[in-house]
């Protein structure tokens, strides 16, 4: 779906294209496509990388057009890890402004909000890339502080848990710090490469801002990286650990119910056996069944084997 917006104290969506306004596209189908594509003449090879879950970060041209690549943060539906990274293109030429991405983010939508209530005037191609880095940069951050209670959740688990359904959600969570990690820090590199494209129209102070914010999210995924990676090392320990605790439990339980069975046994042969034939053997060997399987558990709970 395309949406056409114009930079009046914040992006103020319009009807249709004019010149210099900022066209954002997400999730394009291939009315959006031919629409670039032929009444745009924008090139067909940065259309296909923009939605490309593949692409790196980069910087390209070609002739007045110029592309720029982005990886973002966004929340995943019915996949094992909860949050991804997927890339947005910036095209620029001399009139147009555009930016496609294969799905629909949050951090698009928050980014025009954010304009509005601040009033923020975006005059040039170079602010208007800054500012969006800038809105990845928080939304990893916001994204990251989710992760962190997904993680203090799992933890708590641990101690109890031997489930496969506890491994693979964090095995996901994990996933989802090394895509941020690896997309945080190429967008970190093309930072610096932006000031050699836009010389002097590039926003030194604008551009430090940006750095910080990315510098802070990739040193919180590398964190929450380091402390998953441990967890899940401990992790298996106590899912070991756990198993053999049952594991000696049933052991116990079996022993004690090893008694009883053992007498029966006995009784149960087809040969004489010793008081058969008194009256009241029957309930003497139950009631004694049943005090020495007591004894034998109380001694074992003695031993902490329960």
């Amino acid at each position: 779906m395309k949406t056409f917006y114009t930079s009046q104290n914040g992006f103020v969506e319009c009807e249709e294209w004019s010149p210099h306004c900022w066209i954002n596209v997400e999730g394009p189908d291939h009315d959006d496509m031919k629409y670039l594509g032929e009444e745009l003449g924008v090139p067909e090879d940065f259309l296909v990388s923009s939605t490309d879950p593949n692409e790196r970060p980069r910087i390209d041209r070609e002739g007045d057009w110029r592309f720029i690549i982005l990886r973002i943060p966004f929340r995943t539906v019915g996949q094992v890890s909860p949050y991804d990274t997927i890339p947005i293109g910036i095209i620029t030429n001399n009139e147009i402004l555009l930016t496609i991405c294969a799905h629909k983010t949050e951090m698009i939508s928050d980014f025009i909000t954010h304009t509005r209530r601040r009033e923020i005037q975006v005059d040039s191609e170079s602010d208007f890339v800054l500012r969006l880095m800038y809105s990845s940069a928080y939304w990893y951050l916001k994204y990251l502080e989710v992760i962190n209670r997904y993680m203090i959740i799992d933890e708590k688990s641990l101690a109890s848990s031997i489930k496969n359904e506890d491994m693979f959600s964090m095995l996901g969570i994990q996933r989802t710090l090394v895509y941020f990690n690896t997309s945080i820090q190429a967008n970190e590199i093309l930072v610096d490469r932006l000031q050699s494209v836009y010389c002097e129209e590039f926003d030194s102070e604008l551009s430090e801002d940006v750095k910080i914010e990315l510098r802070q999210a990739d040193m919180t995924a590398k964190i929450y990286d380091d402390i998953m990676g441990n967890t899940l090392d401990s992790f298996a320990s106590v899912i070991s650990n756990n198993v053999n605790s049952i594991m000696k439990k049933m052991a116990a339980l079996s022993i004690v119910l090893m008694v009883p069975t053992m007498i029966a046994s006995f009784y149960g042969m087809n040969v004489a056996v010793a008081f058969q034939n008194e009256p009241y053997m029957f309930e003497v060997i139950i009631v004694g069944s049943l005090v020495l399987s007591i004894a034998l558990y109380v001694f074992l709970r003695k031993i902490r084997w329960f």
